[in-house]
């Protein structure tokens, strides 16, 4: 029996038989569809560009992944989703040509030393299966795929690849495919000078920032190693491996890059950083930091990549509930004193405060910033960076900032004596400060101020309130379903508080919307400590920390273990989340 041919009418037949489109729309488009579209463009695609619904099942819009699926389903195959992150590359390309890979329309997915997976738009040509078999000497396992995806990952990952290939011999020539698209990602630091050999340079590093863009990553990381350099994205918190650049072609990466943030590039035994403006695939800008760092075997790169959406965020979407939102509000919005947001790195602080700030910058109020570096350009801001090399520091900075006839400071972080003690300067004559410390919890931040020398009846003068703040993963929508809840663990979560157990909690099995995850985006959990009388008659030079915290948790404030309690009892994340990223869970 002979193998059916993937093409229009057969599908069309088979739909009609099955009862999934009417007879007459099926000749209407066999009819309708040229010579041209039937060689160039497949089957499937021309059929889910009509947005047909299903004849037996009219809420179901026949998609490109539907129709892929029900092929995969005609076939007996396996229907495979592309993950770039859980794809090597290097390895992917290695197998066959890009010219022989686009003339059959299949690309390689895995490789193991026992099998080679490879998909496919066609399920039913597979003349290429035997002479890649004896290539390989192992055995071929394929995979549908969605035809229109797989067109563009072949064309991308065979370009990242010969960019490679051409910066290790640093040979010219065209790449395959559509290069320009890549090209086109990155116009800020292509001014500069580059020979024909760095234009391979050039496309790796373009296509590495459109990939970080359209996998949501927060950070990319370039890591020299002996052999490689190793490539890393950070995705909701979590640490991917991307890519291995070979040793050769690292260096020449991390000097393209460089270039781009205005670094100096001969210097490479000091830490640097700059900062990169440039255009994300939908046009957006988005600003990265920059940071260098000089490590065994080269320099180390890491790129913060900045979210446009930021200042357009409110305060539910950053995660406060309504009653804090209400306590947050009714610290910033008081005329004068000292706001500490607290947390480690990359807890949301920043983001926390730009939000407040995008909203309290009015035509009639003058923000001010000193910053180290300057994270997100605000026109409605007025941003001074730390400039160490001409002695410009935060308490340098403030001091300059009073001259400015501000209404509020925002004082990137509080780090030393001097800054403290121009932040309560500020406080004292008039002005609204807003900074960052880095302690554990919000009581704790009273302890680092009178560790570096703030006298304790001046942190009762000038403090509002402290947050702590940390981010936990929210539960993919598409996939969370209600879960059973465990007694104890909720009881390890928020112990010794006497909350009451939700009935269900939320669990999520990973789909392919979140790569098999569970967790899509981040939300941050807080702990408000306004400073109440009853509080500032527990500041004294003689601070107790425990005794201050239980008196602070009698006050209202809410722990971050609770906090996150509450996010849990909402189905917004787990309880192993909160669990991660609060602070041990205190005896009171």
């Amino acid at each position: 029996m002979t193998e059916p041919a993937c093409t229009l009418d057969w599908i069309l037949e088979q739909l009609v038989s099955q009862d999934i489109v009417e007879q007459d729309k099926a000749q209407m488009i066999s009819t309708l569809v040229s010579a041209s579209d039937r060689k160039f463009v497949h089957p499937l695609e021309i059929l889910a560009n009509r947005q047909w619904n299903n004849k037996s099942l009219p809420d179901q819009v026949l998609t490109l992944d539907v129709m892929t699926d029900w092929l995969a389903e005609q076939a007996g195959l396996a229907r495979y989703h592309f993950d770039p992150l859980k794809m090597d590359v290097a390895a992917c390309t290695s197998i066959m040509s890009y010219a022989y890979a686009s003339r059959f329309n299949i690309l390689v997915v895995k490789v193991t030393p026992a099998a080679v997976e490879i998909a496919v738009a066609d399920p039913f040509n597979l003349e290429w299966k035997n002479e890649i078999e004896r290539i390989v000497k192992r055995p071929i396992t394929t995979v549908l795929a969605n035809p229109q995806q797989l067109k563009s990952y072949l064309v991308e990952f065979y370009s990242v690849s010969k960019a490679m290939d051409g910066a290790g011999s640093m040979s010219s020539g065209q790449l395959p495919g559509n290069i320009q698209n890549l090209e086109q990602l990155i116009e800020l630091g292509k001014s500069g000078k580059v020979d024909a050999e760095d234009q391979h340079i050039v496309s790796i590093v373009d296509w590495l920032m459109q990939y970080a863009f359209s996998q949501r990553a927060s950070d990319i990381h370039i890591e020299p190693r002996r052999e490689y350099g190793k490539v890393r994205f950070r995705i909701d918190g979590v640490m991917h491996q991307v890519y291995e650049i070979p040793s050769t072609i690292t260096p020449a990466v991390v000097s393209r890059i460089k270039i781009m943030g205005r670094l100096d590039v001969a210097e490479k035994r000091k830490p640097q950083d700059g900062r990169i403006k440039t255009l994300s695939p939908n046009g957006q800008e988005i600003e990265l930091r920059l940071s260098s760092m000089p490590t065994a075997f080269g320099e180390k790169l890491v790129l913060r990549i900045f979210d446009p959406e930021v200042l357009v965020k409110n305060f539910a979407a950053l995660g406060l509930e309504k009653t804090e939102s209400d306590i947050w509000n009714g610290m910033i919005s008081r005329p004068f004193g000292i706001i500490l947001v607290t947390g480690p790195t990359g807890s949301g602080k920043t983001t926390t405060l730009y939000t407040s700030l995008k909203q309290l910058a009015r035509p009639e109020v003058n923000v001010c910033t000193i910053e180290d570096p300057i994270e997100l350009v605000e026109p409605s801001f007025n941003q001074m960076q730390v400039q160490h090399n001409i002695g410009l520091d935060f308490a340098t900075g403030v001091k300059t900032l009073l001259r400015q006839d501000p209404d509020i400071i925002m004082v990137g972080e509080i780090r030393d004596h001097e800054t403290a003690e121009m932040a309560v300067q500020a406080a004292l004559t008039g002005h609204l400060v807003l900074s960052t410390l880095h302690t554990n919890d919000a009581p704790a931040a009273i302890a680092r101020l009178i560790e570096i020398g703030v006298p304790a009846y001046l942190i009762n003068a000038t403090l509002i309130g402290v947050v702590a703040q940390r981010l936990v993963r929210k539960l993919c929508p598409h996939c969370k379903h209600d879960a059973d809840l465990d007694p104890l663990d909720w009881q390890a979560l928020i112990k010794p508080w006497t909350t009451s157990p939700p009935d269900k909690i939320s669990h999520s099995d990973g789909c392919l919307e979140c790569r098999q995850t569970g967790f899509i985006g981040r939300i941050g959990i807080y702990e408000m400590m306004p400073i109440t009388d009853t509080l500032k008659r527990e500041i004294t030079d003689n601070f107790d920390l425990v005794k201050f915290r239980k008196a602070a948790i009698r006050q209202g404030m809410k722990p971050l273990n609770l906090a996150g309690a509450q996010k849990v009892a909402r189905g917004l994340t787990t309880i192993e989340e909160v669990l991660k990223v609060a602070p041990p869970r205190y005896d009171i």
